[in-house]
């Protein structure tokens, strides 16, 4: 089955992701800290698992980390996207069971998309 992130996990991925440019745990504490308690350990245990999963890269600086991003979000959501269906047995039926939940605002989303990707299957 196909896992996403968990609760903090993407909490902390969406903080990265908006920051766009690398971060020590102590200035993602500081900025989660405006909305919840948390503690500089658990924040600290959060970005070497996402680390590890590869979903962040990591230099030293100093006797710390700081992090960034190794993929956009619209990459790594792409990335679940294709996984999911990838993991169906049926991937025709899964793609229209996907359109018929689309919103109108999705559903031109894609068909914008559409119109830029290249044409891979030879027709017109």
């Amino acid at each position: 089955m196909l896992r996403g992130l968990g609760e903090l996990e993407s909490t902390i991925m969406d903080w990265m992701w908006a920051r766009r440019r690398s971060a020590s745990v102590r200035e993602v504490l500081e900025g989660l800290r405006q909305e919840r308690t948390i503690a500089y350990t658990t924040v600290m245990t959060v970005m070497d698992n996402l680390h590890k999963k590869g979903l962040l890269k990591r230099q030293p600086v100093g006797r710390a980390y700081v992090y960034e991003p190794i993929a956009s979000k619209e990459a790594y959501t792409a990335e679940l996207m294709r996984k999911a269906l990838a993991g169906s047995d049926n991937q025709a039926a899964t793609l229209v069971h996907f359109l018929e939940r689309l919103t109108p605002e999705e559903a031109a989303a894609l068909e914008a998309a559409l119109q830029v990707f290249p044409n891979r299957g030879g027709r017109a």
